[in-house]
């Protein structure tokens, strides 16, 4: 007998074999021993999840004398001729090689026809295939056939169906098989057929059927001929780290590799854009990946270590070089192009690339990042924390030494009281021989006018401040300041609060610093450090006025506005006057 492949030799017979799709298996198990079954049913689903298997199972069903609680007894002549397809009460339709309306009509024209069992049913495989024209010359049939008449449809592109033959069926919708039910159904046919597959290629040949029982049957089937899985070398997982580590070298040289050995690029992107999906859902739910423990954990880990906003980003981009392969001339250079850019984001400005550097920065700062193997000696613990945020942002410099800590700044004097009536005593200034034991000279004009005009001033009371304000150095005398004032008047008023001015500069100089106040002629300037530039001329002084001598008018004596302005404005004539103004 010639061999048969796996998955048409464990194709299910009967409700119960049908893996993973209890929602539907379900129904129809009971409407058949309920005798509710529809004229008409909608099986909806990717390819491989049973969707045929279960109409040829539902029209044994219904034509089996021997039906058990719903099931079908497999041994009787109806259900062998189903199996074996030779049955007249079962017409399968390929609605892709036969979509036009003339083919459509053949099928009308014989739905009225009697059937040598009870019910005739129609598998019509591919139904979204058909032309509108044909769809609708399917319509007043499909809504009302003959009593001993079902209809199957079946399609993987339920959007494309028209919607008025949509609400003509009773709808299914079949799903992937989960990744536990596929290799636990991939180990039972393995030890029922007597296959030497190990344990690993198990799980590999159930991730290849990605949910699809029968690509899975099939690459089991492709396996056990092969003696086992042939190691491919680098792949997805690889670059998966590759993205972890940031490493561009082993990313490029893992697609050379793979390249190399004749391997798709397109098929490499996929691979890696499936492995980036696995472990983007695993740090948001274990649950949500269909993987063994093992590969679930290193997936996992990936994830997090990649980020979400990394994971999101390489799948997006990813996404579009898979897109954008379908018209370049060489694919591998897409691949490449994205990796680089994954690898290192400082080389992409885009907004979800600044989004990943800044995610990757603060886990950083957190002391979430592990770092990397390839990191030839740990930084500081100090520094750690900005060393590893530098290599997130994907910055490269060159180690500075640490600049010296900055010196303490002078403790802030104390606030100033508030104004009284009769003044407080000032704090009592340091001794004479202060000087002698901080190591510290007396300041000269210039640091005495710097530190007046940037702090001192601004440290003193209001009262003290508003004295002072009109003042300025004039020089310095042995260990006592010269601060000069406009007159007699402004020197007499700060003598009384000089106490204050002197507290302030020895507090500022830790040093004491003694305050004579003179008036300022203009002699106490000093030459400006250069040299080279004169001082400048004094203002000439006022004559003084002697109030004394000052008289009052005599009475009458007073000139008129008019009269005054002549006076003032020698020569001037009075042209009109009018209303004596």
């Amino acid at each position: 007998m010639a061999y048969q492949s796996l998955y048409r030799r464990y194709r299910p017979q009967r409700f119960a074999e049908v893996k993973g799709q209890e929602h539907v298996t379900r129904t129809l198990l009971n409407a058949v021993r309920e005798g509710r079954v529809s004229h008409a049913y909608l099986f909806s689903g990717p390819r491989g999840t049973g969707k045929t298997s279960t109409a040829r199972i539902l029209a044994k069903a219904l034509n089996c004398p021997n039906v058990a609680d719903g099931e079908p007894c497999g041994v009787c002549e109806s259900c062998v001729a189903i199996t074996e397809g030779r049955s007249l009460d079962v017409v399968e339709m390929d609605a892709a090689s036969n979509r036009g309306i003339d083919a459509m009509r053949d099928l009308i024209g014989r739905v009225s026809l009697a059937t040598p069992g009870r019910w005739k049913v129609y598998i019509v495989d591919e139904v979204h295939m058909l032309t509108t024209e044909a769809a609708n010359a399917l319509l007043k049939t499909l809504e009302s056939p003959p009593p001993h008449v079902v209809f199957v449809l079946a399609t993987t592109e339920p959007q494309k169906v028209l919607p008025t033959v949509q609400s003509r069926t009773q709808p299914f919708e079949f799903r992937l098989l989960a990744a536990r039910v596929l290799v636990d159904h991939l180990r039972w046919v393995a030890g029922d057929a007597g296959l030497e597959v190990a344990p690993e290629a198990i799980e590999l040949v159930a991730r290849r059927g990605s949910g699809s029982a029968r690509d899975a049957l099939s690459a089991l089937d492709q396996v056990a001929a092969a003696g086992g899985i042939e190691h491919e070398g680098p792949g997805a997982d690889d670059l998966v780290e590759a993205l972890c580590e940031r490493d561009v070298a082993a990313a490029l040289v893992t697609v050379a590799e793979r390249c190399g050995a004749g391997h798709d690029p397109r098929h490499l992107t996929r691979e890696l854009l499936e492995q980036l999906r696995a472990a983007f859902l695993a740090t948001v739910d274990r649950n949500l990946v269909g993987l063994p423990d093992d590969d679930l954990d290193r997936v996992e880990g990936q994830g997090r270590r990649l980020g979400r906003p990394a994971a999101v980003r390489a799948m997006e981009a990813l996404g579009q070089a898979l897109v954008d392969m379908r018209e370049a001339p060489d694919p591998r250079v897409l691949l490449e192009v994205a990796l680089v850019r994954l690898c290192r984001p400082e080389l992409d400005t885009t907004p979800e690339a600044l989004v990943e550097r800044i995610e990757r920065l603060e886990r950083a700062l957190s002391g979430n990042h592990r770092p990397t193997p390839a990191t030839p000696a740990a930084p500081a613990p100090a520094a750690a924390p900005a060393a590893a945020a530098r290599k997130a942002l994907g910055a490269v410099r060159t180690a500075r030494p640490a600049p010296p800590p900055p010196a303490a700044p002078p403790p802030p004097p104390s606030p100033a009281p508030p104004a009284a009536v009769a003044t407080p005593a000032p704090p009592p200034l340091p001794p004479p021989g202060a000087a002698a034991t901080g190591d510290r000279p007396f300041p000269t004009r210039e640091e005495l006018t710097l530190a007046w005009g940037d702090t001192v001033i601004s440290q003193l009371s209001q009262r003290a401040r508003a004295r002072f304000r009109a003042g300025r150095f004039a020089g310095v005398e042995g260990e006592t300041a010269v601060f000069a004032l406009p007159d007699q008047f402004h020197r007499d008023r700060c003598q009384e609060v000089v106490a204050d001015v002197e507290h302030a500069l020895s507090a500022h100089f830790g040093r004491r610093v003694r305050l004579r106040l003179a008036v300022d002629d203009g002699a106490a300037q000093q030459q400006p450090p250069g040299g080279d530039a004169p001082a400048p001329e004094p203002p000439p002084e006022e004559e003084p006025v002697a109030w004394d001598e000052l008289t009052d008018a005599p009475p009458g004596a007073v000139a008129s506005p008019l009269e005054h302005v002549l006076q003032v404005f020698e020569g001037a004539e009075v042209v009109e006057e009018a209303d004596g103004r």
